[in-house]
């Protein structure tokens, strides 16, 4: 009853100080008395943790793009030209081939600087939940719920690399995007590079590993029939010729196992960290802000409850998904509008306030951590500052209290 009591007459105190915030009862009260901690959540941007059932959210409203489907089967039911603009009549956006050339070389330099950074900063990854930690030691946050998990629930570290940090989501390599989509048949004889990389081919980025059809005329729509002139009336020299559209079986070099590291004019990483960092950083905001913008161009399909994700106006028709209930869609995927983060994964992890400290995060103390995205965490312990972008989500403001003061925590 004497707890109750000072709860409720705490909760009064509250009550007035949001209401009447100058109120001279509030100024005489001992000031340490209002030194607490508020544990108010500040992390309302971090992505939900959609169930194995939920279905990913929707970019446009469900009556919006019934509305748009409904208007594309009228159009195609009269017979007139329906005039398609770039990139859907297969040109290119113009304005966006420099954009496609910066995010491809954004991501060059971002992977050659996040593996020299994983050889002085430690990366763990859960060989169980695939959970990821920047930084020694490891959290002891008992958050490994998976099937062959722990009783406890602890995580169960080993060392990962830069595909824990920056993890590589593949498609389809489309050497015609707007030609039929890769069927199930086909699933093992097209080539599959990081989903990213083929949004550039797409946008305009040449790799003579991976060719892709430039047509010099576009296509036509006549009565929802695409109509291509290039290929009825062909010129001298044909686009196709000698092209392996396909080329998994043969010994090429990947656009990622290939590269080399960039000869960066940084050589002490203890020396110049910071500074390699920052570049970091600005690396990977240019990437992710240029591939934001080739996408408002450039269709990119995933499905909705599984991380596949496909670069062109229409999903593949290969059946290997086995999220929820494939087996009512025969495995294939519910393919809807994608976003940045199924393009690039921000894998996140959870932020430390002191990278010199070598205390590990506790469990009890978990609603305190801010978390970041693993290359952002990255570059913040090697010294790069991080902007306010990710200001509500790491919480710098909120003082993490000891365990021993943790019992006063409000």
């Amino acid at each position: 009853m004497v707890l109750a009591r000072r709860a409720q007459v705490f909760g009064s105190f509250l009550w007035r100080a949001v209401k009447d915030p100058g109120s001279k009862q509030l100024r005489d009260v001992n000031k340490h008395f209002c030194q607490c901690y508020f544990t108010v959540p500040a992390t309302s941007e971090l992505p939900k943790k959609l169930k194995k059932s939920e279905r990913k959210p929707l970019v446009r409203s469900i009556n919006e793009l019934k509305r748009e489907a409904r208007q594309k089967k009228k159009d195609r039911q009269k017979a007139h030209e329906i005039i398609l603009q770039p990139p859907e009549n297969g040109m290119l956006v113009k304005q966006l081939i420099p954009v496609a050339h910066q995010v491809y070389a954004a991501r060059l330099e971002l992977l050659s600087i996040v593996s020299r950074l994983v050889k002085h900063i430690a990366i763990y990854t859960c060989s169980l939940c695939g959970e990821a930690h920047v930084g020694h030691p490891p959290h002891k946050i008992k958050s490994c719920n998976v099937k062959g998990s722990l009783s406890n629930k602890q995580h169960s570290w080993v060392r990962g690399g830069v595909e824990h940090v920056l993890p590589t989501v593949e498609s389809f390599h489309l050497y015609d995007r707007i030609g039929r989509a890769v069927s199930h048949n086909e699933m093992l004889l097209v080539d599959q590079i990081p989903a990213i990389v083929e949004l550039c081919i797409q946008a305009g980025v040449d790799i003579p590993e991976y060719p892709t059809r430039r047509r010099a005329f576009p296509v036509y729509c006549v009565a929802g029939r695409i109509i291509d002139f290039e290929k009825r009336f062909p010129k001298d020299i044909s686009l196709g010729k000698d092209i392996d559209a396909s080329g998994f079986w043969h010994e090429k070099k990947r656009v990622d196992g290939g590269v080399n590291p960039m000869e960066l004019k940084y050589n002490d990483i203890q020396d110049f960290g910071a500074a390699l960092a920052v570049q970091g950083m600005k690396a990977w905001e240019k990437m992710c802000k240029g591939a934001s913008k080739l996408m408002e161009k450039y269709a990119v399909q995933t499905c909705g409850y599984c991380p596949e994700v496909q670069v062109g106006p229409k999903g593949h028709r290969a059946r290997n998904c086995q999220a929820y209930k494939h087996q009512m869609r025969d495995g294939q995927h519910a393919w809807q509008e994608a976003t940045i983060s199924d393009l690039v994964p921000p894998v996140y992890v959870y932020h430390i306030q002191d990278p010199q400290s070598s205390e590990a995060l506790v469990n009890g103390l978990k609603r305190y951590y801010g978390m970041l995205p693993a290359a952002v965490e990255l570059f913040a312990q090697a010294g790069a500052p991080v902007g306010k972008k990710y200001a509500s989500v790491m919480r710098e403001d909120v003082v993490v209290p000891k365990l021993d003061e943790e019992n006063w925590v409000v």
